[in-house]
C-alpha cells in the first residue's frame, strides 16, 4: 500500500548540503519535513500526493533566514540614507514612539510580501511595540520568525514608550504567551540597546529567557561610542561587562557585533554566542572580522536591519558582505576567496536556522525541515552557470524567486503569493503613502 505524502515537488533540482546541485530527482514532504528524496518514478511508486508542484527549470535552495530585522521600520524606506548620525535618536526612535496598531500591522504585511517574494522563509525582529498586531500577521503568513518587544528603561523616552524594567519584561511575557510556539512563530526577550538598559532589566530578561527555555537578543557593539560608554562605567567592553553579570550563553543572539576585541571574540567562542551581522547597514560603521569568527567556530547569520537600511533582500546583503570581506580582508592578503559563495550561502541559511532555534535547518536532505525556496533558472542571466552557488551569489536578485516552501506549507507558487491579498495591502500603503 501505498503511503501519502502532502506534496511532491517534481522534478526539483536542489542544492545538497555541500552547496553543489543535484539533478533529476524530485521531493516528497509530509508532516513539515522532507520525506523522501527520489526519482519521480520512485516517488510516484510509493506515494500518493495531496498537493504537487512542478519544479522544471527551477533549482531549490534552503530558504533565506533574516537573523536581524525591524518589523517596526517597515515604514521607513528612504528616510535614514544619506542622512547624518544619529539616526537612531535623531529619526528611528521618535518614528517608533508614533507606531499605532494599524501602522504596525501595515508594516508587517509589506515585510511578509518583501521577505516571500525575496526568498526569506525565516527571520528575527530585534523588537517594536504593538508586536501583537505584527504576529497576527506573521502567523497568517506561515513564515518561520522570532518576534521580541522592544524593551529599554532608559529615562527621557518618549511617553509612549516609557517604562521600567518591570513592564518591559511584562509585555515580553504577554508576547511569549500568547504566541510561542504557535504556528512557526517563537518569542525571543530583548535588550534593545545596553545603554538604554539597567542592570535590572538585562538581569531580568536574562533569567526569564533562561525560564523559558528561549533566546536572548541585543544589538552589540555597534558604535564606538558603545563600548565606550562600558568602559568608561565598568573599565570593561560590552560583552565582557554581560558575561559578568552571567548572561552569556548558547542562548544569546548579539546583532551587528562589529567592533570586537580579540578577548570578546575568545569570549563569545568559549560562551556558544550567536551573532548576525548586517552588511548594507553596518557599512557605514565598520566591517566585522568574520573570518576570525568563523574561524573560532561561532555561528555567524546575516541579516537585512529592516526596509529602513536597504530594503528586505538579503541576495543584496549576501552580495555587498562578499565585497567587503573580500576589500578589506581578501585584497591585502591576495586571497579573492576569504569568503567563498558556499560560505556566504551557509551563513544566510544553516547558520540563521540555528539563530532560530533549528539546528537541523537550513538544508535539503531528508528528515530536514521543509524551508525550501525556488529559483527560476530560465532568466539570461542564469541560463549559464559555471558553480552553481557562485552564480546564486553572484546573478539573483528577489525577482527570480518563483516558489517558497515553509514547513511544508505552498506561501508562493510560481510568483503568486498565496497566503496574503497583495493587492489589498498594496492599497493600503498607497493610501498611506499619499496622506503622509
Amino acid at each position: 500500500m501505498k503511503k501519502h505524502a502532502d506534496l511532491l515537488i517534481r522534478h526539483a533540482d536542489y542544492l545538497d548540503g555541500s552547496f553543489e546541485l543535484q539533478q533529476g530527482n524530485s521531493i516528497a514532504v509530509t508532516d513539515g519535513k522532507i520525506e523522501k528524496i527520489g526519482s519521480l518514478d520512485e516517488l510516484k511508486e510509493a506515494y500518493t500526493f495531496t498537493r504537487t508542484i512542478d519544479g522544471s527549470g527551477c533549482v531549490y535552495l534552503p530558504g533565506l533566514v533574516d537573523a536581524h530585522m525591524h518589523t517596526g521600520q517597515q515604514l521607513l524606506r528612504g528616510r535614514v540614507l544619506d542622512e547624518m548620525p544619529m539616526i537612531w535618536t535623531r529619526i528611528m526612535l521618535p518614528f517608533e514612539s508614533t507606531l499605532t496598531p494599524e501602522k504596525m500591522r501595515l508594516s508587517a504585511q509589506l515585510a511578509t510580501l518583501d521577505m516571500i517574494r525575496s526568498g526569506t522563509v525565516g527571520f528575527i525582529d530585534a523588537g517594536s511595540y504593538f508586536m501583537e498586531e505584527a504576529a497576527e500577521v506573521y502567523l497568517e503568513s506561515g513564515l518561520r520568525g522570532a518576534l521580541s518587544y522592544s524593551t529599554m528603561d532608559q529615562k527621557g523616552l518618549p511617553a509612549s514608550i516609557s517604562m521600567d524594567a518591570g513592564e518591559a519584561i511584562l509585555r515580553t511575557d504577554r508576547l511569549y504567551d500568547a504566541f510561542h510556539g504557535k504556528g512557526n512563530l517563537s518569542v525571543y526577550y530583548s535588550l534593545r540597546s545596553l545603554i538604554s538598559c539597567s542592570r535590572e532589566l538585562m538581569a531580568t530578561a536574562a533569567s526569564r529567557a533562561n525560564e523559558r527555555k528561549t533566546m536572548l537578543q541585543a544589538h552589540m557593539n555597534e558604535y564606538p561610542g558603545e563600548i565606550n560608554f562600558f568602559m568608561e562605567r565598568e573599565q570593561m567592553r560590552p560583552y565582557e561587562y554581560l558575561d559578568r553579570l552571567g548572561i552569556l550563553g548558547e542562548n544569546f543572539l548579539g546583532a551587528h557585533s562589529l567592533l570586537l576585541s580579540e578577548e570578546e571574540k575568545d569570549l563569545l567562542a568559549q560562551r556558544g554566542v550567536k551573532i548576525c551581522h548586517c552588511p548594507f547597514s553596518n557599512c557605514g560603521k565598520a566591517a566585522p572580522d568574520t573570518p576570525s569568527l568563523l574561524g573560532r567556530k561561532i555561528t555567524v547569520g546575516l541579516g537585512t536591519d529592516g526596509a529602513a537600511h536597504g530594503g528586505m533582500s538579503l541576495w543584496n546583503e549576501m552580495k555587498i558582505f562578499r565585497s567587503v570581506m573580500n576589500l578589506r580582508f581578501g585584497v591585502p592578503l591576495s586571497n579573492p576567496a576569504v569568503m567563498p559563495a558556499r560560505t556566504i550561502l551557509r551563513m544566510a541559511t544553516v547558520n540563521g536556522q540555528k539563530c532560530l532555534g533549528n539546528p537541523d535547518g537550513g538544508v535539503i536532505r531528508e528528515g530536514a525541515p521543509a524551508d525550501l525556496i525556488g529559483i527560476d533558472m530560465q532568466k539570461p542571466h542564469l541560463a549559464v552557470y559555471g558553480r552553481l552557488s557562485n552564480t546564486l551569489l553572484e546573478s539573483v536578485d528577489a525577482s527570480d524567486v518563483t516558489d517558497s516552501i515553509v514547513g511544508g506549507r505552498v506561501l508562493m507558487e510560481k510568483g503568486q503569493i498565496l497566503v496574503l491579498d497583495q493587492e489589498k495591502i498594496l492599497a493600503e500603503a498607497q493610501a498611506y503613502q499619499e496622506k503622509i
